[in-house]
């Protein structure tokens, strides 16, 4: 079982869900564009101005995109959004912290310790750190996730490819 880790600062790969290969550091550029994570007001932005980055440029046009939102730059608590033009597998994968994900378009369907878990707009999960899952997005799903650390993803196997484009959940889990 091949384990591949990417932390905050390095080339990362994801969510999805959700998730993906982008130098965190140029999303947090990104960000602090939108909204200046760093500063101790209020912050917003509307969705039309969110800066995104394709997360596996090899997937082209087809490859799910991520706006990290904000960082805390004491504890690296993240908040960011994924979005996938296409139905995709994000296949088996955990974070370091715990993590949160809800819909906002769509749907999404987690799979982990043999459950699926179905969710359309509104739906909302939690995994706790290390939790091996997988995720299953629909064409132009949306999401919004939380992360209480820094946001990393460690592959089990292979991060997405093309060939995970238009792949539906199995009808039981994996």
């Amino acid at each position: 079982m091949k384990v591949t880790n990417i932390r905050t600062g390095k080339l990362w790969s994801l969510a999805s869900f959700l998730l993906m290969t982008v130098p965190l550091s140029i999303a947090q550029n990104t960000a602090s564009k939108v909204m200046a994570a760093d500063m101790p007001q209020a912050l917003g932005a509307p969705y039309e101005q969110l800066q995104w980055q394709t997360m596996f440029p090899e997937m082209g046009r087809d490859s799910p995109q991520l706006s990290i939102l904000r960082v805390d730059p004491k504890t690296g608590t993240t908040q960011l959004m994924i979005r996938t033009p296409k139905n995709m597998h994000t296949p088996l994968h955990w974070h370091s912290a715990n993590e949160t994900h809800t819909v906002i378009f769509g749907t999404a369907i987690f799979g982990h310790e043999g459950k699926l878990m179905h969710l359309g707009p509104g739906g909302f999960n939690y995994m706790p750190a290390k939790m091996q899952h997988e995720a299953w997005t629909s064409d132009g799903a949306v999401l919004f996730i939380t992360v209480d650390g820094a946001w990393d993803v460690n592959w089990v196997g292979n991060p997405p490819s093309k060939s995970d484009l238009g792949q539906k959940p199995p009808i039981s889990p994996k």
